[in-house]
């Protein structure tokens, strides 16, 4: 199975897991949470993710969900997961895109599950009022 590593600022990514399972079923396996804070030295937050890493690596791949792109878990996670060759890194992570993580991890290849959860929360994002006024 493909396993996920969530990696937000605060509990940003523990609350959408708790929410996603919510919806979708409990991850018994293969799920991972790093939340860091600003109390946390980059040493420290690089070693939290090297942990990570090391429990969840998997032949079937790895995905890491990443809260936004240029930030902390960002910057740490790119010169980490360089090396790992079946690995992505999918910054902007919301719910759409945390419940078809694991909805299809287990169904889904490596490549098209990683095209999946960026299409999906591609569709999240919109101003659906707009959409009701074209009727």
């Amino acid at each position: 199975m493909i396993n996920i590593i969530v990696i937000t600022h605060g509990e940003f990514g523990a609350y959408l897991i708790e929410a996603a399972e919510g919806i979708v079923g409990v991850q018994n396996s293969g799920l991972k949470n790093v939340s860091i804070s600003p109390r946390m030295t980059l040493e420290r937050v690089t070693e939290a993710v090297s942990k990570a890493i090391e429990e969840m690596r998997s032949e079937d791949g790895l995905v890491f969900l990443i809260d936004m792109p240029g930030g902390t878990p960002m910057n740490v996670v790119l010169p980490l997961a360089k090396d790992i060759e079946k690995c992505a890194v999918i910054c902007g992570v919301n719910i759409n895109m945390m419940t078809s993580a694991f909805a299809y991890r287990g169904s889904l290849d490596f490549d098209r599950l990683s095209v999946k959860i960026v299409e999906d929360g591609r569709k999240a994002i919109c101003e659906v009022k707009s959409l009701l006024m074209k009727k």
